[in-house]
């Protein structure tokens, strides 16, 4: 997936912000909260995607290769992964992904933002 790949389908999902943060990273937030990170791999030239993932994803997905637990996030104690390099997931997978990253922080969001923001009906 590329950047304008990774931006067209983040912009898809309902009540998304986007900002350009940390060294030219597309940031994509859903209630102020990131839910996907965007940037070009220095070392490999690919674009690279960072989503949070459940337990079991954060166990599986680091054993694909082009796919590890994600820089400084994952360190942190956090279940967040990066497709960094090729093979990886495919798009569709990838989108996949996203999507579940963007529902976990969807719905841990306070009941008055999920109002505010038309989650609730």
């Amino acid at each position: 997936m590329d950047q304008n790949a990774f931006n067209a389908f983040c912009g898809s999902l309902s009540h998304t912000t986007h900002v350009v943060q940390w060294g030219n990273a597309d940031v994509w937030k859903v209630g102020g909260k990131l839910f996907a990170i965007g940037g070009h791999n220095k070392g490999t030239g690919q674009y690279s995607v960072t989503f949070k993932v459940s337990d079991m994803g954060f166990e599986i997905l680091p054993d694909m290769p082009g796919v590890r637990p994600a820089p400084y996030l994952a360190s942190r104690g956090m279940k967040w992964v990066q497709h960094y390099d090729l093979p990886g997931l495919s798009d569709a997978e990838l989108q996949n992904h996203i999507r579940a990253s963007y529902e976990m922080i969807r719905d841990k969001l306070t009941k008055k933002l999920k109002r505010e923001l038309g989650f609730d009906a």
